[in-house]
């Protein structure tokens, strides 16, 4: 390798330093705070602050982000592939709605007449996914081969599947949304599982489990194999890489490939573990894939922090949905709906900001300007 790509991971590798210290004192401030949670729900458990209190410390508002986290955290995991090698992917939530879709439609027709058992519905999953990455490929093509601009691209794969699959639910089902098909089976860990409030980690979803090695896959991948390295400078400094022999276009079309097979996962799993397709409106999937690309920016293109800051909004989302249904807060649902939003917001403009890989948007063919 070059000396400007040596130079480059030297780099990247204190910028993670720093970025896990910070996780580091994150958590020690979460725990804290729920420590903290914990002493409010048992001095004033009937005024709003306890209600509160109540809500957070609760493990099925653990189960529920950890449920409502496994889409984002899986198309952020993809766009992270994408961007750090150089391509910018905001069709995400296209690929979550086309996967989604797909996943149902193929599991009621291997299924047939009779219920669909669990390996028929993994089965399903693994044609969804098998659509996200076909429409990833398009996506890869028209940008890489054709150079494309990509936003514009990626806006085009979002409004393709937003009016495909809608329209494909239509045709086969008469009507936006599908038949049911079967859900998942909870795992549940004997004893684990009895634990207060993290026993929700133990008595879950398969696809939370599909999230968590996703996760820690995605981080070796990227910080410990060869691939990573090339795709990080991929995104960092093109040429230094081709100089180096190693085909720049070949391996940003794999890591968008490989952003079409996350995503595809996390549209099959949204959509599988409800156990049917919703395409009213802007479909199921409802902003997912572009709150996914507000969370690795967040996470600063790492996978554990994208993941953290997925559960972060899966959390409040969480929060919202229960004050909602419980009521008794003296605010407004519409107020409450946005809680999420805000707070989102609100820390992003409080935590530093997240460097973009130097090449992101840019073209290259391999082999110019050498």
């Amino acid at each position: 390798m070059s000396e400007d790509l040596t130079l480059r991971e030297r780099i990247d590798e204190l910028e993670s330093e720093v970025t896990y210290l910070r996780y580091a004192l994150g958590f020690v401030a979460v725990v804290a705070l729920f420590l903290l949670a914990l002493g409010i729900e048992a001095a004033f458990s009937e005024s709003l602050p306890g209600k509160l209190a109540g809500i957070v410390t609760d493990r099925n508002t653990l189960g529920a982000a950890l449920r409502l986290s496994v889409p984002i955290a899986l198309a952020a995991l993809g766009g992270i592939f994408a961007e750090k090698s150089g391509v910018i992917n905001i069709g995400l939530e296209g690929l979550l709605i086309i996967s989604a879709f797909t996943a149902v439609y193929a599991t009621d027709v291997i299924a047939g007449e009779n219920a669909a058992t669990q390996l028929e519905l993994w089965a399903g999953l693994g044609v969804g996914v098998l659509a996200s990455t076909l429409l990833a490929g398009l996506f890869a093509v028209v940008c890489i081969e054709f150079r494309a601009d990509q936003i514009i691209a990626g806006l085009a794969v979002w409004l393709i599947a937003l009016g495909l699959a809608p329209f494909a639910s239509q045709v086969v089902y008469g009507g936006p949304n599908t038949s049911s098909v079967t859900t998942p089976e909870t795992i549940t860990i004997p004893v684990l599982s009895d634990i207060p409030f993290l026993g929700a980690l133990f008595d879950a979803s398969p696809f939370v489990y599909m999230m968590f090695i996703a996760v820690a896959a995605s981080w070796y991948v990227l910080n410990r194999t060869s691939f990573g390295r090339h795709v990080r400078a991929s995104g960092e400094n093109p040429k230094a890489l081709d100089t180096a022999g190693v085909n720049v276009s070949r391996v940003r079309y794999a890591a968008v490939l490989l952003s079409g097979v996350l995503a595809g996962l996390g549209g099959g799993a949204l959509a599988l573990s409800i156990g049917q397709f919703t395409g009213n409106g802007p479909t199921m999937v409802n902003g997912k894939g572009f709150i996914a690309i507000v969370t690795y920016l967040f996470g600063n293109y790492n996978p554990i922090g994208a993941f953290l800051s997925t559960l972060l909004f899966a959390g409040l989302d969480a929060m919202q949905v229960t004050l909602q249904t419980t009521g008794g807060t003296g605010l407004p649902g519409s107020l409450v709906r946005i809680v999420p939003f805000v707070t989102v917001i609100i820390v992003l403009a409080f935590v530093g900001k997240t460097r973009i890989p130097e090449a992101a948007g840019d073209h290259y063919e391999s082999g110019e300007d050498r």
